[in-house]
């Protein structure tokens, strides 16, 4: 492979940009193309919401050493960013350092990736070839040669549908102007979308949290706003995770605020809910799940997740998970139907790497389908993956980040009868490879309280 073409890192988010720090940091030149106007256009979409990770999370240490050459100045380690900080006081100052801005293409969207001379079907000398990427920018279209592909495209622009099968819904494309994909702009921007409105947030992850907490801010100023929170599952305990125990205090505490806000009424659940059809009617939509349906509400907010576009990867070789959607190798570690823990250890080029030589998924989108991604999980993906690609195999495979754990584990609760119920035995038993926190090669800070796979 010619060692002189660039590595092209797909997306100039948080994990692309880190990418591009590293490569930079190992001498290797890297082409950085973003579909947005901007270095973290997808953060836009949620720029008012307050990350439960502080700034020590939030910043790759390969970057940070590039933005020390310059007149950066730090935030404050322990303050927790708004996605619009995390822009404005990281990534912008990183995008604008001289040796990042040379290699970066807004407004570039990539469209396939493949070999050159070789679909997916051709063996011959396959691995030897550069890899040849399209993008298209307000020029045209474009290939550009690559010695090595890292894909941290994300998956923000692919949210999951509502319905309960994996699909829209019934009726779910006729109500789209009542439906908003995502977190909105609540307090601000949409205010007066919502309030006063019969409002159904569905989903179980903490872009719903993030999304009820504000509903219930409107509805408290405005009682006629009534919120409605549906979610699949039967019951919430795993749901509103560990609470006290999780060593990300603001994410424990936002599980805590919303059990609070069902106590007492500001929001109004339906557990165990499939959402099968959506009904219009004069003013307003009528929701059907399997068993029941809710009551008339006027908007409904999705917050059921992304996934991965995998179509412009589609001639080249991946091997990846059937159900998750991720590298099969990490697809334990993060699918919530088979790991123990809701936290994550740490991992890299090992577990990520495809068939395809030097082709690497990193990011959110590695974690495919797969909930709880954290950037610092992601910072650690790309200085291993960049290692890999620079043959220092040492390196890649040494872990150099502890993750806090969440605090909250599968094995706590009973799965009899469906249900998310306590039980008394431990969360990850005695052994330690029994948990997908572990096993560790350094032990990690304790919570306060029992730790999930401590």
């Amino acid at each position: 492979m010619n060692r002189q073409l660039p590595v092209v890192v797909i997306g100039a988010g948080p994990i692309g940009l880190a990418a591009a720090a590293h490569l930079l940091a190992r001498g290797m030149q890297p082409l950085v193309l973003e579909a947005g106007p901007s270095a973290g256009a997808g953060i836009g979409r949620w720029k008012q919401v307050k990350m439960f990770s502080p700034w020590h999370y939030s910043i790759d240490a390969a970057a940070a050493e590039l933005l020390s050459q310059t007149d950066w100045v730090p935030p404050p380690a322990d303050a927790y960013p708004t996605g619009a900080e995390l822009v404005t006081e990281y990534l912008q100052p990183l995008a604008a350092v001289k040796a990042i801005a040379d290699a970066l293409r807004l407004n570039a969207r990539v469209t396939a990736v493949s070999r050159q001379q070789r679909d997916l079907m051709s063996d011959s000398d396959r691995s030897n070839l550069p890899f040849v990427v399209r993008y298209v920018d307000t020029h045209g279209e474009h290939d550009v040669l690559a010695r090595a592909v890292v894909d941290a495209s994300g998956t923000i622009e692919q949210p999951n549908p509502l319905g309960g099968s994996g699909i829209r819904a019934l009726g779910e494309s006729a109500a789209a102007e009542r439906i908003y994909y995502g977190i909105p702009d609540v307090a601000n921007g949409l205010r007066e979308r919502y309030e006063g409105k019969r409002v159904l947030v569905v989903g179980s992850g903490h872009s719903a949290f993030n999304v009820l907490a504000d509903l219930t801010d409107l509805a408290e100023s405005n009682p006629a706003t009534r919120v409605h929170w549906a979610l699949r599952r039967p019951a919430i305990e795993r749901v509103l995770g560990g609470g006290e125990n999780d060593q990300l205090i603001e994410r424990g505490k936002l599980g805590m605020r919303i059990a609070a806000l069902i106590e007492s009424g500001l929001v109004q659940l339906h557990s165990g809910f499939s959402l099968q059809r959506i009904e219009r009617r004069p003013g307003s939509l009528t929701v059907h799940g399997l068993d029941r349906s809710l009551q008339e509400v006027d908007e409904i907010i999705a917050c059921t997740g992304f996934r991965p576009d995998l179509n412009l990867l589609s001639e080249v070789r991946l091997d990846l998970d059937p159900a998750t959607q991720s590298p099969r190798a990490l697809a334990p570690l993060i699918d919530p139907n088979q790991h123990s823990c809701g936290s994550v250890r740490a991992h890299g080029a090992v577990e990520l790497k495809q068939p395809e030589r030097d082709l690497y998924i990193v990011g959110m989108k590695s974690y495919g389908r797969a909930p709880t991604f954290l950037l610092a999980t992601g910072y650690e993906q790309v200085r291993s993956v960049v290692a890999a690609i620079d043959g220092d195999w040492q390196a890649a495979r040494r872990v150099e980040l502890l993750l806090p754990e969440t605090g909250v584990c599968i094995t706590q609760f009973s799965s009899s009868a469906g249900a998310d119920k306590a039980v008394p035995a431990s969360c990850c038993g005695n052994n330690s490879n029994d948990c997908a926190c572990g096993p560790r090669t350094t032990q990690a800070k304790p919570s306060k309280a029992a730790s999930c796979c401590g």
